[in-house]
This record gives structure tokens, sequence and C-alpha cells, in this order.
């Protein structure tokens, strides 16, 4: 009965998720009640539990964590400054004499403002009341435009710079030290957080190339579906300079944030401040940064950030407990016993996280299930980097599949009545199969996520 505490451990997790309590408060919860029956039981040793004390204060003295608030503020203040509102304003008139310009448009600054704040659920909801009424309005079919905002809602999750990436990085990074400490190996390797932004951005980008190819696919043989916006729409006097104000200047911000990290000029942190920094100083040049809503900033700020390092001290408690009770080494015979090797190990571990993204969101996951399984994949000889990306993507696939993904579940909350819940599914249905494929290419060619972390940091 000893052995299978660690399985009861989880399933009293996710039955206490499911439930709608707190994930926080869960996490912790779970893991000390369990340790209170082992304590008893003789089964897990209290001493075990003084390790918790120092655990919080490494996440407390994590320099890579200062970077999570810095993200958020850059994103929220793009957000409340309504600086991506006159990006897609931008972008729409560069594109408007393009059959279907309007869905290029809404991908790109939604990859702009995934890519600044990594949240998907702020994503969706910030393209949903942005976009979905102005492509709806345009003629656009409901099943492209939600299909559409939904899918690059979930960039998050893979564009660099992006808080998933950077709590995905940091946990990688303990899993991949673990992994060969417990091989022997007394001075390890490390992989950083700026070791997986670099791993990300060429899968990033061919995704959106395939999300791009798709759209314009469908313009050229759909044309009723995205129409091009009409010439009196657009307006033509000072069109060039309208483009650069609304364009030009985040644009250079979010280059500036990742050049600094893949050029070896700014760890992630020095670059989150940059970019945090930069975006209240595009807020008061936009002239839509006043003091209440600099007051509103901080408090989104706070609260999100709260949320992540709460979250995280669980997490750290579960973990701890988890492999108390022998967890870790449980999970190495699972994996050693599967079929097909290290392959079967991983098709297993994709699989469990594609189901726990419906009911989890991406913190979770990765604070809890990736310190589980990460040692003993790695140990099995996988890329570090590989692995975050595959990860990272599967994700981002989990969160839009039909029924239960949640960025469907955002999006509904604030589309119109006019567009279906079932046109949302049928709109995203292409680029979960876009997603599949980017996984299918990674599968077979991982030079793809692992050359440029090669090149830079050689």
């Amino acid at each position: 009965m000893a052995e299978a505490t660690p399985i009861l451990m989880f399933v009293a997790l996710i039955a206490a998720l499911a439930a709608g309590y707190p994930v926080a408060l869960t996490l912790a919860g779970v893991a000390l009640a369990f340790a209170a029956v082992g304590i008893g039981a003789g089964t897990f040793e209290a001493s075990d539990l003084g390790f918790v004390p120092g655990r919080i204060y490494g996440i407390i003295d994590n320099q890579t964590f200062i970077a999570v608030p810095l993200f958020v503020l850059m994103g929220v203040t793009l957000e409340r400054t309504r600086i991506s509102e006159t990006l897609l304003g931008s972008l729409s008139l560069l594109m408007g004499r393009l059959r279907g310009g309007l869905g290029l448009a809404v991908t790109l600054v939604g990859v702009l403002m995934a890519a600044s704040t990594g949240i998907v659920g702020a994503t969706v909801v910030t393209m949903g009341l942005l976009s979905l009424p102005t492509m709806l309005r345009h003629g656009y079919d409901p099943r492209i435009a939600a299909g559409t905002i939904c899918a690059t809602g979930t960039l998050g999750q893979i564009i660099p710079p992006s808080i998933a990436l950077v709590l995905l990085g940091d946990v990688l990074s303990g899993a991949y030290q673990q992994a060969q400490l417990n091989q022997g190996l007394f001075a390890p390797q490390t992989v950083s957080v700026g070791h997986l932004f670099a791993g990300a951005l060429l899968p990033g980008l061919v995704l959106i190339g395939l999300y791009l190819v798709y759209l314009l696919t469908v313009a050229r043989m759909r044309p009723e579906r995205m129409p091009s916006q009409p010439v009196e729409a657009r307006p033509r006097a000072g069109l060039g300079m309208t483009i650069a104000k609304g364009l030009v200047p985040p644009l250079l911000l979010i280059i500036a944030v990742l050049g600094s990290i893949l050029a070896g000029v700014a760890t992630p942190t020095e670059a989150a401040g940059v970019g945090a920094a930069g975006a209240v100083l595009l807020g008061f040049a936009y002239g839509a940064l006043r003091a209440s809503t600099l007051g509103a900033i901080a408090r989104s700020t706070l609260e999100t950030t709260a949320m992540v390092f709460f979250i995280l001290i669980g997490a750290t408690i579960f973990s701890l407990v988890f492999r108390g009770f022998g967890g870790e080494e449980l999970v190495q015979d699972l994996f050693r016993a599967m079929p097909g090797g290290v392959w079967g190990a991983v098709a297993i571990v994709m699989l469990v996280i594609f189901l726990l993204g419906f009911v989890l969101d991406f913190i979770e996951i990765t604070f809890v299930v990736v310190p589980i399984i990460g040692p003993v994949l790695l140990g099995m000889g996988l890329d570090p980097v590989w692995l975050g990306v595959m990860i990272a993507i599967n994700l981002q696939t989990s969160f839009l599949t039909p029924p239960f993904g949640p960025a469907l579940f955002y999006l509904r909350g604030v589309a119109p009545p006019e567009v279906r819940t079932t046109d949302m599914y049928r709109g995203v249905v292409p680029f979960v199969g876009l997603q599949l494929v980017m996984l299918a290419v990674l599968t077979v060619w991982p030079r793809l996520a692992t050359w440029l972390p090669e090149v830079l940091y050689r």
C-alpha cells in the first residue's frame, strides 16, 4: 500500500482541483495531509518537512523568477494602454489590400501579444474583445475568426519571450541538473531560460508560418470567408505615418527584449526589466498612461505575480512530499517498464500532459508535473531544450483542442451570441492539425529546436 501512496497523492490532487478548490492551497494541503498520515503510519520521515523553509527561500532568492512580474508588467501595460489596439489598426491598414489581410493582421498582433504576456487567458480575451467584432463586421466567417483568435492566443506557450517559457526553463534547468546528479555527474551541465528561448524561436516561427499559409490558402480558395477590407474603409492621408506610429515602437520593443537575450547582451531578467520600462514609456508617449491606468496595471501585475508564486510554493511542498514517499523512484520504474523504451515513455508523458491541459493551467503543469517526470526523461538521454519545446507546443495544442480546450472557454465568455460554440470548435480544428504537424516535425527533426541554442551558446 505504501508504494502506491505517490499515485494516490496525484489522484487526490486532480480530484480536489476538479472540485474547484484553489490550486495553491490544494497543492500544499494534499501534500501536508498525506505527510501527516504518513508520519503517523511510519512511512514518511517528519524531518523531510524541515526542507520546506529552505525551498521557499530558494524560490524567493531565484534571480530568474524576477523576470515574471516584469514580463507581466510589460504585457499588462501594452494591453491596458491600448497599444495593442493601435498595433492591430496599423497592421490592418498595412494589409488591407490583401484578401484575408485582416486575418493576417490579427494573427501577427496575436503573436506579439502572446509573446509579451505569455498567459493564454489574457491574450485570448484581449484579442476576442479587440478583434472578433472587427472581423465579423468585415464579413469574416465566424469559424475562421474564432479559430484564428483562439490559435494565436495560445502562441504564448511557444513564442519567446513569455512567462510560460521563463517558468518552464527554470524548472527544466533544475530537472536537468537533478538527472545528471542521479547519474553520478557532480559537475553537471546547465541549461538556462535563454537556451529554451532560442530553442523555441525557430519552431515558433515555423508554426506562425503554417498559420499564415493556411489563412492565405483559405482566402484564395474560399474568398467569401475572408473578404478584403473595402477601399473606402482605408484612409490614404497620412497612411504611412499612421502605420509607422502604431507598428514600429512596440515591434522594436519586443525585438529589443528578445534580441538582447539571444545575443547574450542581457539575461532574461534584465531584458524583462527593459521590456517593462519600455512598455511604460510607450504608454506615456502614446498619451494613454494616466494615474488611474497605472494603478490598475500595478494591481493586475501584483495579482498575477502573487498567483504564480503562491502556486510555486504549493507545488514545491507537493514535490517534496511526493519524493519523500518514493514517488520519483516509482516514476522511474514505470518508465523503464514501458514498451518502446524512451520513446514509449515520451509518448505516455505527452499524452498525460495533453489531457491535464484540459483542466490545469500551464503554471500548475510546469510546477507539478515537469519536476516529477523531467529528471526521469532527461536521465534517459533526452535533450532538455527539445523536451521543453515539445512540452510547450503540446500544452498549446491541449489548450486549443475541443471540447475542453481552455482557450475556447475564454473566447466563449467574450464572444457575441451570433458566434456559436460549434463555430469555435470547427474553426480551431485546422489549427490543432497544424500544431500536431509541428509536434511530428520536431519528433522526426529535433535539430529544429536544438540547433540555434548550440550556435548561440556553444
